[in-house]
């Protein structure tokens, strides 16, 4: 990739550069609550493989991620008994900024301010690329599923809701 190519650095990109991960840039128009669903449409891909990070709490408060495919919901309720929590919710937006240190549509799971456990749906790992936040809004980054679980840790789970 050309310099010329290169989009912006984020805490994000400059993790995974660090880490001499492989990974390309897809730029798109940001659309306010469009989520994966609009970011997978404008770039042609399938919103199975454009994967959401979402920032969540248990019922302490303790915050988490969790990435799931852009075309399904969390089953906040099987996560819970997965992860060994009474109870699973999305953070308010502002919350959620303060523990990615990240905009609410913008959002890495890569290099967050505070050290989060990450949780993947287990159907992301089989895919052979995702499309994942790049640490900005309209900005994705392709790279191996794998990823995820060699720089983060990220466990599976299975807490997709059917479609």
């Amino acid at each position: 990739m050309s310099k010329k190519d290169h989009v912006s650095e984020t805490p994000a990109t400059h993790l995974l550069r660090s880490n001499k991960v492989a990974f390309t840039e897809h730029s798109y128009e940001y659309l306010e609550h469009g989520g994966a669903q609009h970011s997978a449409a404008v770039l042609g891909m399938d919103p199975f493989m454009v994967v959401k990070t979402l920032i969540m709490q248990d019922q302490d408060g303790r915050p988490l991620v969790v990435l799931m495919h852009g075309n399904r919901k969390v089953s906040t309720k099987n996560l819970a008994r997965q992860i060994g929590a009474k109870s699973v919710e999305p953070c308010a937006p502002e919350v959620a900024n303060r523990h990615s240190g990240y905009q609410v549509g913008g959002t890495s799971p890569f290099a967050t301010r505070k050290s989060l456990p990450v949780y993947v749906e287990e159907t992301v790992l089989d895919l052979p690329k995702i499309l994942i936040n790049g640490g900005r809004r309209g900005y994705l980054v392709g790279i191996a599923p794998q990823v995820v679980v060699q720089l983060l840790g990220a466990k599976k789970v299975q807490c997709a809701l059917p479609e």
